[in-house]
């Protein structure tokens, strides 16, 4: 599995021009699935991304100029909310020629297991969006940071 995870002050989804998925503060996350990858994986990355100390401490300790910084709390503390999008691209091969192979992505079925189970992971601690598995969506972010990380297991 890989996520592309972008730090956000906002971010949506639109599929035929209407916003499905939309949140303020949070995290923006593009996940790819690829063959034989399972649940634990995908336990992993939750834990990963909501324990990674990637927004700032609205209440900084007096006197400590390190708890002022950007990047001092994870996810969950910060209570920010996250936006998935499916993407099965991440797994491109551009190595050949001049279109992109994706047979390194997972066949439907099990990518759309994975990342339904990635979504109730995830939401079981924090508020979480989407788009449409396999849909074409318009994806609107403002990169906050500008932070952005791959992840992947």
């Amino acid at each position: 599995m890989k996520v592309v995870l972008q730090r956000v002050s906002s971010a949506q989804v639109q599929i035929d021009g209407a916003v499905v998925g939309q949140i303020k503060t949070g995290v923006l996350l593009l996940l790819g699935v690829a063959p034989g990858d399972d649940e634990a994986k995908a336990d992993w990355l939750v834990e990963k991304i909501l324990a990674l100390r990637i927004f700032p401490n609205p209440k900084p300790k007096k006197d400590d100029p390190i708890s002022s910084t950007s990047m001092q709390l994870g996810l969950e503390e910060s209570k920010g909310d996250a936006l998935v999008v499916s993407q099965f691209t991440l797994f491109a091969d551009v190595a050949k020629g001049r279109r992109p192979s994706f047979s390194g992505a997972a066949e439907p079925v099990l990518a759309n297991e994975l990342y339904e189970y990635f979504v109730a992971q995830l939401a079981s601690r924090v508020n979480v969006q989407t788009g449409r598995f396999g849909a074409d969506m318009q994806v609107t972010s403002t990169n906050d940071g500008p932070i952005t990380l791959i992840l992947e297991r």
